[in-house]
């Protein structure tokens, strides 16, 4: 099969890790990949928000198969426009993809299907925002809805906190995504991913993980993207994970079905657990950044099997084969990210971290300049590994931070600490 990814951070360089291991890819390509990417995948410059361009380059490529990496191609139809060229795509419809383009789209689903979540308001001005905040008192969580690169949500501490972030929200922070605003009930437990793959009607469950958010440390600091992540999550059991898939997605994709819009792609549930009862926080409609790195090193080959099924409407006949292991990864950040950081300084090492089954820096950020690999955006590596337990993982992992000699890069040192104490 001739392949092509669309997107060009860390996750996308783990799907195409896992994809060139399956005998089935013939040629891959990238768009628009990075510097780690280039290393194992033919790269092409496309603007991969923009349908007719993607399936002209599909045309010209002879490409069989297009998996759709980030958000952003998603809510602008990539998909459908693909499909309606006769491609075969892995990705939910820009009417699916509502349930990671707008949070107030996703309540409204939930309510409709009777899945558990957080109580919440939407709105359209900051006056009727503020009012309800008031009256609800804090902590508090405000959303914007639409896209917000991972960075729309705030949890606000005090009345004071949330009525600023309302403020900054409508005033432009993050451009049209925070022109409405969803404010919800903060719910407490402890938070986890479930991966899910879906063709319509079957829900396929490949993988649970969880990340962290925050910059610092202990959970401290402003939220990030991902700091880094860590598989499975102890706190997502089996049986939590069946009330998910029984209360939660299967609900959530019956009303998509019923409502003429069927849900095909990953969905991945951010979910909330307290007592051993799930609650959804939010879908995104792709694989997160930085689960994906660790689920592609635990799942390897069988991934472009599965996803291939999923875009055909097979999921019914798969199994996914899961070794007993772990994986995690550590996110080397930009000094400064989430704030302001400068692009552009160089990383050494690389070369000195081993490249198998077992250990992966993956690229997010990066860019080649005459023959050096510099930092390109604000979370620049993740550098995964896979052990028999968490513990062998993370020191496996953090063996190969300590050999990247990259002063102007940050991270934490405490990925996994609540599955490690």
């Amino acid at each position: 099969m001739n392949i092509l990814i669309l997107g060009g951070g860390g996750r996308e360089h783990s799907l195409a890790w896992a994809v060139m291991q399956n005998p089935k890819c013939d040629k891959l390509i990238v768009a628009p990949g990075n510097a780690g990417i280039a290393q194992i995948a033919e790269c092409a410059s496309l603007k991969i928000e923009n349908g007719t361009a993607v399936v002209n380059f599909c045309e010209a490529n002879a490409i069989d198969f297009v998996i759709i990496g980030p958000e952003a191609p998603l809510a602008a139809g990539v998909a459908d426009r693909l499909r309606d060229a006769g491609f075969l795509v892995f990705g939910p419809s820009k009417a699916a993809a509502r349930l990671e383009a707008s949070k107030s789209f996703t309540k409204e689903i939930c309510d409709a299907a009777g899945a558990p979540t957080a109580s919440y308001g939407h709105f359209t001005d900051a006056q009727s925002a503020k009012a309800h905040v008031r009256s609800m008192g804090a902590p508090i969580v405000v959303k914007a809805d639409g896209l917000a690169a991972g960075k729309g949500v705030i949890i606000a501490e005090t009345v004071a906190e949330a009525e600023a972030a309302i403020d900054d929200m409508f005033g432009g922070a993050f451009g049209c995504a925070g022109a409405e605003v969803v404010i919800e009930e903060f719910m407490t437990g402890e938070e986890a991913s479930f991966f899910v793959l879906c063709d319509g009607e079957t829900a396929l469950p490949i993988g649970t993980a969880q990340d962290h958010k925050r910059a610092g440390e202990g959970d401290t600091g402003p939220n990030t993207g991902g700091m880094g992540a860590y598989s499975p999550a102890p706190i997502l059991t089996d049986a939590v994970a069946e009330k998910a898939l029984q209360q939660i997605i299967r609900p959530t994709l019956r009303e998509m079905a019923r409502r003429g819009t069927p849900y095909t792609g990953v969905l991945y549930a951010g979910l909330m657990i307290e007592n051993g009862a799930p609650r959804l926080v939010e879908y995104n409609a792709r694989f997160g950044d930085p689960e994906c790195q660790v689920l592609m090193m635990r799942l390897g080959g069988q991934v472009l099997d599965l996803l291939q099924a999923a875009a055909e409407g097979r999921l019914a006949d798969c199994r996914v084969n899961w070794a007993e292991d772990h994986a995690m990864t550590v996110v080397m950040a930009a000094s400064g990210y989430p704030g302001t950081y400068e692009k552009g300084s160089e990383i050494k090492g690389l070369d000195r971290c081993a490249e198998d089954s077992f250990h992966m820096v993956f690229h997010a950020g990066t860019a080649e300049d005459k023959g050096r690999i510099v930092a390109a955006g604000g979370r620049v590596l993740n550098v995964t590994s896979r052990g028999d337990s968490l513990k062998e993982a993370a020191e496996r992992c953090y063996a190969m931070v300590d050999k990247i000699d990259w002063p102007e890069g940050v991270y934490r040192r405490d990925i996994g600490w609540r599955a490690l104490t």
